[in-house]
């Protein structure tokens, strides 16, 4: 035990400031402590260096003062840093003027943390687009509440108000997409995604479709219009003006088959601005995904008494956990080999109707030794209905198939649906004049509608097969002998003569499409500028001397085009990648790359992949019908751009004006 003498030896904490206890406010952020005479110490605010008392002698003053001097905003150097709106003061997180509650440990919060105004109601516009956010949930009680007790000094915003700011958004995202397709070294292709409502007007989604100078496609959803659904030419006139690509367009795909008569106006209309492209005759093609979805539907609305039967026996089997144990003890006993599980389909996907189809056509054994005295099991499909089964499974499977490639990241080629689509329209060919009427009355309506989309788009389909090296104009000879047997020759010819007459057009464009162009030259050679200010070719003007070739050797040269048809075909391996190939013959095919690169741009979909089974057209809700038009094309537009990064220069908000 210590002795008086040593009691009296002990230092207080004023002679030993060491020593003290480790200081736990965070207000000491903001200040220092200065020593002003013997015993007397005082709390220098950091900003405008004034001081406070603190300690004088064994007494020691409290932090509420200097808490106060912070939060509420009395320091002249706060006060100057607020109104260039770049700083917020330390502030309590409870109660205004309230003190903060003790912290038990200390953060490492920032002396100063940055605050403004426009950005944070930029990231709020942008948080309502990226997330499909009500515009109203600005004003929602439990938001308000929420951004008053994170920041005390934002000004909130009225539902008007994020408005604008969504469409300020939009605008300044608009410049740099814009710019991007500015820079694009081809012709775009349009694709029209026609949604529904609960008005009498539909909304049209209009996407561009291009390949950049690296050989890269690109998609950028550019407009979406509300339109009566016979408007199709206005909504497209609009996106050509508003984007600037009269004299670009390559192709417009369409999502549902139009009649003759709308494609007959709306083909001049397309061709004025565009005279060179075959007079129209790529410009206007269908969707593939509802075409097999068209084709889908008829199938399965043949066997729609017999898929119900299915679909209840799935359900009965799938909604009680007895009765999915008794179905998975008998199979065991019947050894049935197949894998697939068993689940009840979604009506608005016809893929899981398929499938719920084929897993249930393999276990149909399984179905058949059920207890069909149970009065909860009363339809079971007879024999004959299973072989039935057998026979939608067996038409519906290349459609699948085909379909199911639109549903890959990188999206399908033309090439590839050429293969798939000849395919399918020569075994309906065949199947309609099967003796069996049920296969006969199933795929007679299918052939119609392969029959209608190999009509419109074969002719695109066709050329993209021949910018494949590997198959050229021998595939198109060997396909549609399949298809149109003794006629083949005349469709031939009409594929061969088109893209002969594509190439010669391409050949005599007067300007280049684009700045990017203007770097290759007109036919591919590079430019320098003479000393005069004109451009010279970098061959030193060998190109006079291939004329004169020509002329004295009495024979006309091949064109890229003959050149490229004539060679050989390329081996046929199985990721061949043919923009890859087309890339590194740019130099060699000048010409009938830039052709190449247009045709090969071309989409056959107009609907995402994860829409590609849909079995009704998207419909906007109701909440979105309520928007202006303008703003559902600002949030929804967009939110398409924000995906591929935000092209912003500047983080300022653009004002506007509502």
């Amino acid at each position: 035990m210590a002795t008086p003498e040593e009691n009296n030896n002990v230092k207080t904490p004023e002679t030993q400031p060491n020593k003290r206890r480790k200081k736990k406010s965070i207000v000491w952020e903001h200040f220092t402590i200065e020593t002003v005479g013997p015993g007397c110490r005082r709390a220098c605010c950091k900003q405008c260096k004034q001081s406070f008392a603190y300690s004088t002698g064994s007494k020691v003053a409290g932090t509420s003062h200097l808490k106060r001097h912070i939060a509420k905003g009395t320091c002249p150097a706060i006060l100057r840093n607020q109104d260039k709106n770049q700083i917020t003061p330390y502030s309590a997180p409870g109660r205004m003027g309230s003190d903060p509650p003790k912290r038990r440990y200390r953060t490492s919060a920032v002396s100063l943390i940055p605050f403004d105004q426009d950005r944070c109601r930029h990231e709020i516009a942008k948080m309502i687009i990226m997330h499909d956010y009500p515009l109203h949930m600005v004003e929602h009680p439990g938001f308000v509440t929420f951004v008053q007790n994170l920041q005390p000094r934002f000004d909130l915003v009225s539902f008007n108000a994020v408005q604008g700011d969504c469409i300020a958004t939009y605008l300044c995202e608009k410049q740099g997409v814009m710019k991007f397709i500015e820079g694009m070294p081809g012709r775009v292709c349009l694709t029209v995604d026609i949604w529904t409502s609960s008005q009498s007007l539909g909304y049209l989604f209009l996407t561009g479709h291009f390949m950049d100078s690296d050989w890269k496609m690109h998609r950028r959803l550019l407009n979406i219009v509300m339109e009566p659904f016979s408007a199709l030419s206005h909504a497209v006139a609009t996106c050509l003006a508003d984007w600037n690509l009269e004299s670009k367009l390559f192709s417009v795909t369409f999502n549902q088959p139009m009649t003759e008569a709308a494609r007959e106006n709306l083909k001049p209309f397309l061709a004025i601005k565009n005279p060179n492209i075959l007079n129209g005759q790529l410009l206007i093609s269908n969707c593939v995904a509802r075409t097999l979805t068209a084709v889908a539907k008829d199938v399965l609305g043949a066997g729609e008494a017999i898929i119900k039967k299915i679909r209840n026996s799935v359900k009965y089997v799938k909604t009680s956990e007895s009765h999915e144990e008794k179905f998975i003890d008998l199979k065991q006993q019947l050894q049935v080999p197949s894998e697939r599980s068993l689940s009840l389909d979604d009506q608005t996907q016809w893929n899981t109707t398929y499938e719920m189809l084929v897993a249930a056509s393999e276990l149909k054994e399984v179905f058949s030794c059920l207890d069909t005295s149970d009065p909860d099991y009363k339809q079971a499909p007879t024999l004959e209905e299973w072989k039935q089964v057998e026979t939608l499974c067996t038409y519906l499977k290349p459609v699948y198939e085909a379909a199911s490639t639109l549903t890959t990241p990188s999206g399908p080629t033309a090439i590839t649906f050429f293969h798939e689509v000849w395919k399918i329209q020569a075994d309906l060919a065949r199947a309609v004049t099967s003796e069996d009427p049920f296969i006969a009355d199933l795929t007679k309506p299918m052939l119609e509608k392969i029959d209608k989309y190999w009509k419109d788009c074969s002719l695109v389909l066709a050329m993209a097969v021949v910018m494949d090296p590997r198959f050229k104009m021998k595939l198109v000879e060997f396909s549609f002998t399949k298809v149109f047997g003794e006629d083949a020759p005349n469709y031939v010819k009409i594929v061969d003569e088109g893209i002969h007459e594509l190439f010669l057009e391409y050949v005599s464009l007067p300007l280049p499409l684009t700045p990017t162009y203007a770097e290759e030259g007109q036919n591919g050679n590079k430019m320098e500028e003479s000393p005069q200010g004109g451009h010279l070719l970098t061959d030193h003007g060998l190109t006079d001397f291939d004329m004169y070739i020509m002329e004295t050797s009495g024979q006309q040269m091949k064109s890229e085009l003959d050149q490229y048809l004539d060679e050989t075909l390329l081996p046929r391996v199985q990721e061949f990648d043919v923009l890859g190939w087309w890339k590194l013959n740019k130099l060699k095919y000048p010409t009938l790359s830039k052709m190449a690169r247009d045709i090969l741009s071309i989409p056959v979909s107009t609907v995402l992949p994860d829409s590609v089974f849909d079995t009704a057209p998207k419909e906007m809700d109701k909440y979105r019908c309520s928007l202006r038009p303008d703003t559902v094309e600002a949030l929804l537009c967009t939110k398409d751009w924000l995906q591929y990064g935000s092209s912003q220069i500047s983080n300022a908000l653009v004002k506007v004006e509502m």
